[in-house]
């Protein structure tokens, strides 16, 4: 058993106290018992199992820790022969160990509901042992809080006992969907963690500003359960930090019940003067949340929150966008098209749709592209081009894909501001290209390119009336840098690729290190001719290069015609029969 004791943390030593259940002789006001009952559970569920959600192996802790205790102070429940059950009084409390016991049992019996809850997602049958075990978790909880009444404990441990009883109850309430009652025991176990936490330390009050954070998000639910309305947009806030705890699922189905509840009541759209009819409840949903997300946007504490707001709006649109395609390909009837050949109300909805996730696909880069520059310009360097350029890319390739929408090409004052908006986004691409080859040291591109961003500039600026101010400002504070950029770098182009230090070192005229024969045309008063090793002629001398004996190769004999020797050859008379048999008679004779 003492290899055992080391599960779990012993705010008191088991060991080196005497074990005993009669009552102290001395008066309870000088030997009050002390139990820091919230850091005591915290640091235990840490150790044992909750840091990752088992629950299952904390209730094992729960159940060993007991029995250890039992043991120890000698208040085991019978033998193994008899159950005699024994519960902790008044009259027996003389150890703050024995306060232990019903504060294991209780954690015990919570983790085993918590445990529960996880496996009635797929067995609902299991709920009614969850609420059974919060019933024992809750009652014992107040036999606690009774023995912490007794006058026998602090005021901490007492108000200590008192919060985790009220918190214990609001979870039983919770479950039992008792929302009046749920609130208002979450309600007294916040209040008194709030004045817990303000009568600490500053390293002590931290778990009790946590806990409070925990109860918030209850309390919001309950109170929207009630009939507080308002409580719907503080639990969708709530929900982006929530994790997985009591309230996670219950905050996901509340939230999809509201909107479609708010999503009812929103039957059209109007969109370039064009009312649409808007059928099918994904779509409803979709716009509802398109108009919350601007709020949502300006409500995220960072841009980090902000930037999930969008990608979750974009995640529905991509889906909803699938979902007319796949109407649109199977009401292919050619009578549900107007007669002068205007597109249908589907097809304009599918326009629309498209458009604002273009549009909210624009307003997510540009915030990616503020949040840059702002980095950077805290940091005092300027941000890397390339890191802006695939945004404005981007941005660009979102107003080509708009011009292109069914629907619009009749609007020419659209097109008009996309193709503003398009000009005035490729002077931005135009100058961090020129950026980049500054870097690249290609001085003519840059002048180009410079020229053509000034171009884009003086355009969007003739029209501005269809950008926003924001953006003016910002295409004329572009223009100003682009002049300044322009004269450096052409000044630089003139001097050449290199830079002006390393040209004018090669403008150097000392010859202190050339050799005098090198230099006989030179007039110059070398101290060092004087010295014992004067730097006359570099010995050993250098090799020269020498020209190789040429190779002669008669290419042409191959191309003369010579001339017909024939008629200077000796020819040879022939004897005739005669002579042949003569020169076979006797030729060999002569010879």
């Amino acid at each position: 058993m003492a290899a055992e004791d080391v599960d779990g943390p012993s705010p008191t030593p088991e060991t080196n106290k005497p074990s005993t259940t009669q009552p102290s002789d001395k008066p309870a006001t000088k030997n009050l018992l002390s139990l820091e009952i919230l850091p005591l559970i915290k640091d235990a569920q840490q150790q044992h199992g909750l840091r990752h959600g088992d629950f299952q192996r904390y209730r094992s802790y729960c159940s060993r820790r007991l029995r250890r205790l039992r043991k120890s102070l000698h208040f085991c429940q019978g033998n193994r022969h008899k159950f005699q059950k024994k519960r902790v009084s008044t009259e027996v409390l003389t150890d703050v160990r024995f306060l232990y016991i019903p504060l294991v049992s209780i954690e015990r019996a919570w983790s085993y509901a918590m445990q529960l809850k996880q496996e009635a997602n797929t067995e609902p049958r299991k709920r009614f042992h969850l609420i059974s075990r919060l019933f024992k978790a809750a009652h014992t909880a107040t036999e606690l809080e009774t023995l912490c009444q007794s006058g026998k404990c602090d005021a901490r441990t007492t108000l200590e006992a008192k919060a985790y009883t009220e918190w214990m109850h609001g979870t039983l309430q919770f479950e039992l969907k008792n929302w009046h009652l749920a609130m208002e025991h979450f309600h007294n176990a916040e209040t008194i963690y709030e004045k817990l936490a303000l009568a600490l330390s500053d390293d002590e009050k931290i778990l009790y500003q946590q806990r409070v954070e925990e109860i918030a998000p209850n309390i919001r639910y309950c109170a929207y359960k009630v009939g507080d309305e308002s409580a719907i947009q503080d639990l969708k806030n709530m929900r982006r930090t929530v994790g997985e705890d009591l309230l996670a699922e219950k905050l996901d189905s509340l939230i999809a019940q509201t909107q479609e509840k708010q999503a009812a009541t929103l039957s059209e759209v109007t969109w370039k003067g064009r009312t649409i009819p808007v059928k099918q409840e994904k779509v409803r949903v979709l716009l509802l949340n398109a108009q919350e997300c601007e709020n949502e946007v300006n409500r995220a504490s960072d841009v980090d929150a902000k930037v999930s707001v969008y990608e979750s709006l974009l995640l529905e649109c991509k889906d909803v966008l699938q979902l007319l395609r796949d109407e649109l390909q199977s009401d292919a009837n050619p009578r549900n098209r107007i007669a002068d050949g205007h597109t249908t109300s589907l097809q304009y909805l599918y326009s629309y749709v498209a458009y604002l996730r273009l549009s909210k696909t624009i307003e997510r880069n540009l915030l990616l592209v503020s949040n840059i520059k702002n980095k950077h310009k805290s940091a005092a360097k300027e941000a890397k081009p390339q890191d802006l350029i695939r945004m404005y890319e981007t941005i660009i390739q979102c107003l080509s894909e708009m011009e292109q929408l069914p629907g619009v090409a009749d609007d020419s004052a659209f097109l008009q501001t996309i193709y503003t908006q398009t000009v005035a986004y490729k002077a931005f691409r135009c100058y961090y290209i020129g950026e980049t080859f500054v870097g690249a040291k290609k001085w003519v591109e840059t002048v180009a390119i410079f020229e053509r961003c000034s171009k884009y500039i003086r355009e969007a600026l003739n029209a501005k009336s269809s950008l926003s101010k924001d953006l003016v400002s910002q295409l004329q504070e572009l223009d100003s840098q682009v002049e300044g950029h322009k004269l450096s770098v052409h000044a630089l182009s003139i001097l050449g690729k290199e830079d002006v230090t390393s040209q004018m070192s090669k403008l150097s005229v000392a010859t202190e290190n050339v050799a005098l024969v090198d230099r006989l045309d030179k007039y110059h008063q070398d101290a060092q001719l004087l010295s014992k090793q004067p730097n006359v002629a570099p010995f050993p001398p250098e090799y020269q290069a020498l020209p190789c004996k040429p190779l002669f190769f008669d290419l042409a004999l191959n191309h003369v015609e010579l001339p017909s020797l024939e008629d200077r050859l000796e020819q040879k008379k022939g004897g005739g029969l005669t002579g042949i048999v003569k020169g076979w008679l006797w030729g060999s004779a002569k010879k």
